[in-house]
């Protein structure tokens, strides 16, 4: 990834124009008219949703989008007061109630860029809000915990719907415990998340009413809300049930398989249920009903969505999005900047800043700054498990990495490669989150090439070559392979800045672009030295402590040693004693109880920060958002990150379009 110069803006205008004249054909003109949940908060905090309850006789206390009042005029609906729950959740607006209508065009790099499912229809049985500061009630309108946290209680809103109409209740939520969680066809291992931290045994759910159910663990699981709050947890039951032989006998269901093109059930069942698969029902602001190959792609109003502004109108706003497919991120910042974006934040890089403002006056756009998640937009990583004993036993040695560290003129790679954007730190959390330490982002992050050196000679690296590089204790040339794929950031640039400047305490670092592909599969292998990706989620990082100890997937700093800890130590390699300690505490955290909590995540964001097993060079970047200027209700601050969904948090259902 790199940013668009003046210069190839301009190229890459006259390549795309006429792509670009029969996007804008294709695409309608931007119309010119058109909150913390706690366990038992009682609705109303400030800020955050509320419901309001709907008593049968008392008239219609509710107002919908002109086009669905017609269909239901029409008899092609019921009415809205019949439409909506019981009890609506009522979101809060950022700016001003809103004017329905219009559509949000945005853009995609790939099929698996489009879903709107996990970032813009964010519907989790709660939903962190904008500043990450907290969880605000979603699907679950109250939930409880009890005093050990082993059991947490949900209660749905009575009257909510599925996209088509149907009842949405707890026998969804056992449905998908009892019939895809605990079917080994469709879950063949069964995630951690949804066991017991101490005795590994499922989870268990009980359904207690239509609206309410419990989730029970053996064991206190204190990390649970955090861990699967922003997730939904159910299937529509009255649909999936017809690809499950549970529920359909074979003689029906086998024909099914044979005419989709599949062997076995449980393939059929996972491609229906899908985003791809516009018939499968589902709770979100806007269903899909044109997907890929076809594009744009096109997401409608759901007509039974289950939430209201605080004057009542039933949300959206907007009637739909359109997402075209582009070839690559630069293409999508040139729609931005030519102003045929509408509002999107996924794939704007900030390295185009300048071009952006330049831009805005023209394009009738403005660009908001949110707070990144990201600790470091480049993350060095030493592959703690490689294969070579000789670099495996230098590269956990401590000094060495503070060595690297030293050895890092990162005021210098902010001001060259990140253009001023973000701050010199460590691979560290981010003040926004409650673990935060100042200590954190400081430590070791300084540029003395002298202590670096003095640390090298000190582990008995003092022989160098004919080149004056440092060689191995064995004898070896000691060479560092980076290796990168670059679509985060300008990563390139940032290698080769790090190769040169560690040229100065004898260290030869050689950079290695590689496709995304090649560089995930060789991370999975365990085949690389070093590799460089995104340290994010730094806001709210005890949820998906994907950085934080080593994880399988090939973006890692010790693959081996993470299948040994996901495997229960049946696979992998068993790690040394700093790295199991992390393993520890997190366990020790996720069975921890809310007053034990605080502790343990200081002992293992500190191991984290002690022994420097990722070293960053620039974090704490702005995410930049192209905004249309009369696309309203979009926060002016907030933070981006992978655990938040942004732009999720944000509530993008009371997005709308201001007339003019």
């Amino acid at each position: 990834m790199h940013s668009l110069s003046r210069r190839e803006f301009v190229r890459l205008s006259s390549l795309t124009a006429a792509a670009s004249l029969a996007a804008a054909c294709a695409q309608p003109a931007a119309p010119t008219e058109p909150a913390p949940a706690e366990p038992t908060a009682a609705p109303g905090a400030p800020g955050e949703a509320t419901a309001v309850p709907v008593s049968p006789g008392e008239g219609a206390r509710f107002s919908e989008a002109p086009a669905l009042a017609e269909r239901a005029t029409a008899g092609e609906l019921p009415p809205v007061e019949e439409r909506l729950p019981q009890n609506p959740l009522v979101m809060p607006v950022a700016e001003e109630i809103g004017q329905y209508g219009g559509i949000w065009h945005r853009c995609a790099v790939s099929v698996s860029d489009v879903p709107a499912a996990g970032r813009l229809t964010n519907e989790g049985y709660v939903r962190w809000n904008a500043d990450a500061s907290a969880m605000v009630n979603n699907v679950a309108m109250t939930y409880e915990v009890n005093e050990d946290a082993s059991a947490y209680t949900f209660h749905l809103p009575a009257g909510i719907k599925w996209s088509d109409g149907e009842p949405f209740t707890a026998d969804d939520i056992l449905y998908w415990y009892e019939d895809v969680l605990l079917n080994q066809d469709l879950t063949p291992t069964i995630s951690p998340n949804y066991r017991d931290p101490v005795n590994g045994e499922p989870m268990v759910v009980e359904k207690v009413d239509d609206q309410t159910v419990v989730f029970r663990f053996a064991s206190p699981f204190g990390l649970f809300m955090e861990i699967i709050g922003a997730t939904g947890l159910e299937a529509p039951k009255h649909y999936m049930t017809q690809f499950h032989p549970t529920y359909t006998a074979a003689d029906e269901l086998d024909p099914k398989v044979e005419a989709a093109g599949f062997t076995n059930w449980w393939e059929l069942y996972s491609d229906r249920n899908t985003w791809q698969n516009p018939e499968k029902p589902c709770i979100w602001a806007w269903v899909p009903t044109r997907v890929p190959p076809e594009v744009p792609s096109v997401w409608e109003r759901n007509p039974y969505y289950w939430k209201v502004d605080p004057e009542g109108q039933q949300l959206p706003y907007l009637d739909s999005l359109q997402i075209d497919i582009l070839e690559n991120a630069d293409l999508v910042n040139l729609r931005a900047v030519a102003g045929e974006i509408d509002m999107q934040l996924r794939h704007i890089l900030w390295s185009n800043f300048p071009l952006f403002v330049d831009s805005a006056e023209a394009g009738d756009y403005r660009v908001l700054r949110w707070q990144s998640g990201e600790g470091a937009n480049t993350g060095v990583m030493l592959n703690q498990s490689h294969k070579d004993p000789a670099l495996r036993e230098l590269f956990q040695t401590k000094d060495f990495r503070v060595a690297l560290s030293l050895g890092i003129d990162r005021p210098a790679i902010l001001e060259l490669a990140y253009q001023g954007f973000g701050e010199p730190r460590q691979a560290a959390l981010i003040p926004q989150s409650p673990y935060y330490k100042d200590e954190y982002p400081t430590k070791w992050a300084e540029h003395d090439p002298d202590a670096a050196n003095e640390l090298l000679d000190a582990i008995g690296l003092t022989d160098r070559d004919a080149e004056g590089f440092r060689v191995r204790p064995d004898g070896e040339p000691l060479t560092i392979t980076i290796e990168y794929a670059p679509v985060f950031g300008p990563w390139r640039d940032t290698v080769q800045m790090i190769c040169d400047q560690w040229q100065a305490i004898g260290i030869r670092g050689v950079p290695k672009e590689e496709d995304r592909s090649l560089f995930t599969q060789r991370g999975a292998a365990n085949e690389h030295d070093a590799s460089i990706w995104t340290i994010d989620r730094c806001a709210t990082p005890l949820g998906n402590p994907h950085w934080w100890h080593p994880h399988t997937g090939g973006y890692g700093w010790a693959e081996a040693y993470a299948q040994w800890y996901n495997s229960g130590g049946t696979e992998g390699e068993e790690p040394p004693a700093n790295i199991k300690l992390q393993f520890d505490l997190y366990d020790q955290m996720k069975g921890a109880t809310p007053d034990q909590l605080p502790g343990l995540a200081e002992q293992y964001f500190d191991n984290w920060s002690d022994n420097l097993w990722v070293i960053g060079t620039v974090g704490a970047m702005p995410a930049l958002v192209v905004v249309k200027n009369n696309f309203r209700n979009v926060p002016e601050e907030a933070v981006s990150d992978v655990r938040q969904n942004t732009p999720g948090n944000t509530n993008p259902e009371q997005y709308f379009w201001k007339q003019a």
